[in-house]
C-alpha cells in the first residue's frame, strides 16, 4: 500500500478557495432570495407611489433647482459629462453618480441645480438615493414621503447585505439611476475633508446585472447655504461643482486571477477607486473656490469707493455749484516754485492737488445731501447768532438796571 504526502500548504490553500466559494455561494443565494425577487419592490412600484412620484418629484425638484439657481449662484464644471451619461448612454445601461457629502440637502438641491427643468418632469428617470431609516423613515409621514422622492430606507449597522441595498441593485438591473454618497455619513468640518469610500458603493456596482456607468463629481459652498445645525437654508451663496469623466472598473474585473479573489477584495477595490477620484476632485474644486474667492476679494469695492463712483455721476451744475468746485478743484495759477516753497513753510496749508474740502465733500455726498446739509448749517448759523445775541445782551442788561438802581 503506498504512502502519499499531502503538501499543508495545498490543502490549505485549498480549504481557503472552498470557503471563499462557499461564501460567495451563499451571497449568491442570499441575493437570489433576498434582492432580486420581485416583492422587494412592490411597494415602491405600486401604482399609489407611482402616481406620488409623478406629482412630487417634478415639483420638488424644480423648487430646488429655481432656489439654487435664482436665489443662489452655481457655477459648474463639466456638465457636459453628466448629461451625455444621461441622455446618450446606451438603452438599459445603469448609471451610478457619486459625490461629496457636505450638508443635508446635498440631495436634492445639487442634484436639481444640475438638471435642465425639462428633465427634471420626468421623474421616471430622475435618480433614486439611499438615506438611513433613522432620518428619512422615523415615521409613516416621513416614509411616505421619502418614498414619493424616490428615496430607499438603509439601516445603519447592518452591513451591505441589507433590503435597501438589494432595492437599489434592482433599479440598477432595470437601467435606472442611483445616486449615493460613498463616504456614507455627511461631512461634520463643512466639507473641508472627506471621508473614505465604503464598501456598500463596491457592491452596488459590482452585483448589478450589467456593470452600471458610474460618474462622479465634487461640490463645494453647500456648508454655506445650509450649515451644520440650521434648519433653512439660506440664500446669496455660491455653489462650485466640478464633474469628472467617468470612472472605468474593466482593468479590475479582467486582471488574472480575479475570479479567486474574494468578493469582499473586489468590493475594496472598486470603493478605492472611486473614493481617490472624489479626493482628485476634491482638490481641484478647492482650487478653484479659492481662486473666486481671491478674484471676488480683489474686485470688491469698499463702501467709499462705491459711494464716490456715485457721487461722481451727480450733475452739480443743475445746483450751481459746478463752478465752485470746478475752481477749487483747478491747479494754482501760482508759480510752482512759490507753491512748493508755501507748502514746505506750513504744511498745515498745503493745497491737494487733487481739490479742496468740496471736492471731497462732494466726493463724499450726494447732490439731495449736500442741498440738506447746506440748509442745516444756515439754520444752525442763524441759531446760533440768536444765542450769542441774547447771551451777550443778558449781560448788559443786567448792568444796565444795576447802575439805574444806585442811581449812577
Amino acid at each position: 500500500m503506498g504512502i502519499h504526502f499531502v503538501d499543508k500548504a495545498d490543502l490549505w490553500k485549498s480549504a481557503l478557495l472552498f470557503n471563499l466559494k462557499l461564501r460567495d455561494r451563499f451571497r449568491i443565494a442570499v441575493d437570489d432570495h433576498r434582492g432580486r425577487a420581485t416583492d422587494l419592490t412592490a411597494e415602491e412600484e405600486s401604482a399609489l407611489f407611482r402616481m406620488l412620484q409623478t406629482v412630487a418629484v417634478p415639483l420638488i425638484g424644480n423648487a430646488c433647482h429655481v432656489f439654487m439657481n435664482g436665489f443662489n449662484r452655481v457655477q459648474v464644471y463639466g456638465l457636459e459629462k453628466l448629461h451625455d451619461a444621461l441622455l446618450n448612454r446606451p438603452k438599459n445601461k445603469p448609471l451610478v453618480t457619486v459625490s461629496n457629502h457636505v450638508a443635508s440637502v446635498d440631495d436634492p438641491f445639487v442634484i436639481a441645480s444640475l438638471l435642465p427643468p425639462k428633465f427634471l418632469l420626468d421623474a421616471r428617470n430622475l435618480r433614486w438615493t439611499l438615506c438611513a431609516t433613522d432620518r428619512c423613515f422615523k415615521n409613516p409621514v416621513t416614509s411616505a414621503f421619502s418614498r414619493s422622492v424616490k428615496v430607499l430606507p438603509i439601516s445603519r449597522g447592518e452591513g451591505i447585505y441589507q433590503q435597501g441595498m438589494d432595492i437599489a441593485i434592482s433599479k440598477l438591473n432595470n437601467g435606472g439611476w442611483v445616486h449615493i454618497f460613498p463616504e456614507g455619513s455627511r461631512s461634520r468640518d463643512g466639507g473641508k475633508t472627506m471621508g473614505s469610500a465604503k464598501r456598500g458603493i463596491g457592491r452596488l456596482i459590482l452585483d448589478a446585472d450589467t456593470l452600471p456607468m458610474v460618474v462622479p463629481f465634487v461640490h463645494t459652498g453647500m456648508q454655506d447655504i445650509m450649515p451644520v445645525g440650521a434648519s433653512v437654508p439660506r440664500i446669496g451663496k455660491t455653489v462650485t461643482v466640478i464633474i469628472g469623466d467617468p470612472i472605468h472598473f474593466n482593468d479590475i474585473l479582467s486582471t488574472e486571477g480575479a475570479q479567486h479573489v474574494s468578493r469582499k477584495h473586489l468590493y475594496d477595490a472598486v470603493s478605492s477607486r472611486i473614493g481617490q477620484r472624489l479626493y482628485d476632485l476634491k482638490a481641484q474644486v478647492d482650487r478653484v473656490y479659492i481662486e473666486q474667492q481671491s478674484m471676488m476679494s480683489h474686485n470688491a469695492k469698499t463702501p467709499s469707493d462705491r459711494a464716490a463712483e456715485i457721487f461722481h455721476r451727480v450733475d452739480w451744475d443743475s445746483f450751481g455749484m459746478g463752478a465752485q468746485f470746478s475752481e477749487e478743484s483747478s491747479p494754482s495759477s501760482k508759480p510752482i516754485g512759490q507753491s512748493d516753497d508755501r507748502i514746505v513753510r506750513s504744511p498745515k496749508r498745503r493745497v491737494s492737488p487733487e481739490g479742496g474740502v468740496s471736492l471731497k465733500i462732494k466726493k463724499l455726498m450726494d447732490s439731495t445731501e449736500m442741498m440738506g446739509f447746506a440748509a442745516r448749517g444756515l439754520l444752525m448759523n442763524e441759531y446760533k447768532s440768536r444765542v450769542e445775541s441774547a447771551n451777550v445782551g443778558r449781560p448788559l442788561k443786567a448792568w444796565r438796571e444795576y447802575f439805574m438802581n444806585r442811581g449812577l
